[in-house]
């Protein structure tokens, strides 16, 4: 978490005097346009960071400054205890480590904080899983993770839709959680590439080392690739006509962003509208349209229209 890695930036520019990115970097196993970043973040917070230049150069903390455990304010010490240890990280197996680490934190605070973490852990609690998620076992994952930290390549059997497995060589650059679901960023061949840790059903360490681009930024490539990945969700488009009874309810399942386009439609005689509707897919057009029953009718494609034709079809000759 950034947060814990600003913080860690702080101690070690308290314990050490004076650091350079690189060496901060290789202490934080990030990059150095990560620590630019952070230095940025310290400076946007108020915090007295500066840079000497040259090559014994580096970051400093001004020397009237201090940051240490007795001097955090109360909101700063609340602000601490509201991190809780998120699922993904009991997933790869650092729970106790981290768990050790706040707990030493908790015991360095002067006598008028202590009473501050069961407080704040009574008031607050945050969850990182989804809904519904299920049991989604990754036996491999702690695996991944040594891999990734020791810049491993792996050997691993990749599930692919309709049952299928490839096996494919890999370079792990690292690993991302996002809505309690494991992603693996790697590199091959013919670029990086993303897959879902769920869907490597075995992982095995090659014992060869990779060299790892010194340029990729895991952050903003992840950050890139979710923008990519958005964009392409919305790719079908259909126009549907809506019944006077659903329209009060549409946006409850299309969201907030349908309104305008509910208030520029013109009703016809019977008070129904026609609206042109973005789906991630002709598949998932399908089904929302299936689910609204008879108060919709697609208009176009033609495709689509006689699919929902079909589907409708065949439900209502199962009750026949």
């Amino acid at each position: 978490m950034r947060a814990d890695r600003l913080l860690s930036i702080l101690m070690l520019l308290q314990k050490n005097g004076q650091m350079s990115a690189r060496a901060l970097a290789e202490e934080l196993a990030v990059s150095e346009r990560t620590i630019y970043r952070d230095m940025d973040a310290l400076c946007a917070a108020g915090v007295p960071v500066y840079s000497e230049p040259g090559l014994r150069g580096g970051y400093a903390l001004v020397d009237s400054y201090r940051t240490t455990l007795t001097g955090l304010k109360e909101d700063e010490v609340q602000s601490l205890f509201m991190l809780s240890i998120p699922a993904q990280l009991e997933e790869l197996g650092v729970t106790k480590t981290l768990r050790s680490a706040l707990l030493k934190l908790s015991a360095a605070l002067p006598g008028m904080h202590q009473q501050d973490e069961l407080r704040v852990r009574q008031r607050f609690h945050l969850d990182s899983t989804w809904w519904q998620q299920g049991e989604n076992r990754m036996p491999h994952l702690q695996t991944i993770h040594q891999a990734v930290w020791q810049d491993q390549m792996l050997t691993v059997m990749l599930r692919l839709p309709f049952a299928t497995e490839v096996q494919r060589t890999i370079s792990p650059y690292g690993l991302v959680a996002k809505a309690g679901t494991w992603y693996l960023v790697c590199g091959r061949h013919e670029g990086v590439r993303v897959y879902r840790v769920a869907d490597l059903v075995d992982v095995r360490i090659s014992g060869e080392l990779f060299a790892r681009p010194q340029d990729f930024d895991l952050t903003a490539f992840w950050e890139a690739w979710c923008m990519e990945q958005e964009a392409g969700f919305s790719s079908y488009t259909a126009v549907i006509r809506i019944a006077p009874t659903l329209i009060p309810h549409l946006q409850h399942t299309f969201g907030q962003q349908i309104l305008p386009k509910i208030e520029a439609a013109l009703p016809d005689a019977e008070g129904w509208i026609t609206l042109e509707l973005t789906f991630s897919s002709f598949f998932a057009a399908r089904e929302r349209i299936l689910g609204l029953g008879n108060g919709v009718k697609v208009v176009e494609p033609v495709a689509l229209r006689l699919s929902v034709l079909d589907f409708a079809k065949q439900i209502a000759a199962l009750y026949e």
